[in-house]
């Protein structure tokens, strides 16, 4: 979804301009078109040099450089963008913007453009607060503009408050998620589950597995990325929640299945990555067990098996981690929980599966065809999985 896009990166004058390098930065790696224009306030903080150097661009400064190809037409940067993304935006850009002034490059192609425009205010806390602001943040809010609140933190002027650009994962979050508005998911409803569920023994301990959650939190933001509503339903995890992206976070394997429950009622695909613990502790103690014995028992029965126990009129697609007869496994996995997609994964493979940033995964669909990834990240394994997906959505699998 980012290959190709063209992003006019709107950079006004504020110390957070450095988080703005990271956005041009990160969005060129990933293949989009980064076009900065910068007011004359922001090349204070940074050079035109440096934008131009993490994008391979000129940089455009001023409406009236006859050297820039950008400066006959006024509006040529509005017409060209995917997304205009002010990032950090000043009170007083955001103030000039409400008021329809555009007396210089940045505020002309605002003015101009027809895409959609993400404002990400970052100033003192006060200013922030003000009531002049936070109307003009309505206003445009109001008009379609995308706000990409500030967060509370250390402020440039000394002092704690909101008013903090808000953190680069954050803002490209929800760039990504403007430029996915229409992709070949848009209007589809996402279930997805993520994370090992946890199972308690007492106050201090449980029963779990290794589950990162990184293979569900990855397809819920693909997802998301490619217009899909996503509700993600999410045991504990070291991730944080995506941007843009409804977050259920439970715990245990009970408390999973009633949120998928309720999730599923008008979705259009299910897709179990949590890895559920299989058993749980017939009596969880309330008050902490003391050591006593050398020896300690624990009787355990079989949790909710969440597939089998959820049906209705959307795609199932489960995972099977396997460590031995891979194939086989998952197949009488498919067939016995009535899934149309089922990803199997070797978890005996190095640098695969659990806790890991990649995954080798094999697709297998309902009709038994079989396709093998290689290794991969597991951002490009969400991607391949929800290629399959779309195919089925769309009828286009073939038996």
């Amino acid at each position: 979804m980012i290959k190709g896009k063209k992003i006019v990166l709107g950079v006004t004058g504020s110390i957070a301009v450095y988080k703005a390098c990271e956005i041009a930065s990160k969005f060129t790696q990933q293949g989009a078109y980064v076009q900065v224009v910068m007011t004359k306030s922001a090349t204070e903080f940074v050079s035109p040099l440096t934008f131009r150097s993490l994008t391979g661009n000129a940089v455009v400064t001023e409406m009236w450089d006859l050297s820039s190809p950008m400066s006959v037409e006024h509006v040529s940067l509005a017409q060209l963008a995917d997304v205009v993304v002010v990032a950090p935006a000043t009170a007083n850009t955001i103030a000039k913007i409400v008021a329809g002034i555009a007396d210089d490059m940045l505020t002309c192609t605002v003015l101009a453009t027809k895409a959609p425009v993400i404002i990400a205010p970052a100033m003192n806390v006060n200013m922030y607060e003000n009531p002049v602001t936070q109307e003009n943040l309505q206003k445009l809010a109001n008009r379609g503009f995308t706000i990409v609140e500030p967060s509370q933190g250390w402020l440039a002027c000394g002092i704690v408050g909101k008013g903090r650009l808000a953190e680069v994962d954050q803002i490209m979050g929800v760039i990504r998620m403007t430029l996915g508005r229409n992709g070949d998911l848009a209007g589809k409803k996402f279930v997805i589950t993520a994370g090992g569920t946890q199972e308690p023994i007492d106050p201090v301990r449980h029963i779990s597995n290794r589950s990162s959650g990184k293979m569900g939190y990855a397809l819920a933001v693909a997802a998301r990325d490619r217009g899909a509503r996503v509700t993600l339903v999410s045991a504990p995890v070291a991730l944080p929640d995506p941007e843009g992206v409804e977050v259920i976070h439970v715990r245990t394997s009970r408390e999973m299945l009633l949120a998928v429950k309720q999730a599923v009622v008008d979705a259009d695909v299910l897709v179990k990555a949590a890895a559920v613990t299989d058993y749980r502790p017939v009596k969880s103690y309330d008050k902490k067990i003391k050591k006593s014995n050398e020896e300690m028992a624990l009787q355990l029965e079989k949790t909710d098996d969440i597939l089998a126990s959820v049906s209705g009129h959307f795609l199932k697609i489960g995972f099977a981690a396997e460590s031995r007869d891979l194939i086989s496994n998952a197949k009488n996995k498919l067939i016995q929980k009535k899934l149309n997609l089922i990803v199997a994964n070797d978890i005996t493979i190095p640098n695969s599966a659990m806790e890991s940033e990649n995954n080798q995964v094999v697709l297998i669909d309902e009709f038994g065809n079989c396709e093998n990834l290689p290794l991969l990240p597991k951002s490009e394994v969400a991607e391949r999985i929800l290629d399959k997906i779309a195919g089925l959505l769309s009828g286009e699998a073939k038996t």
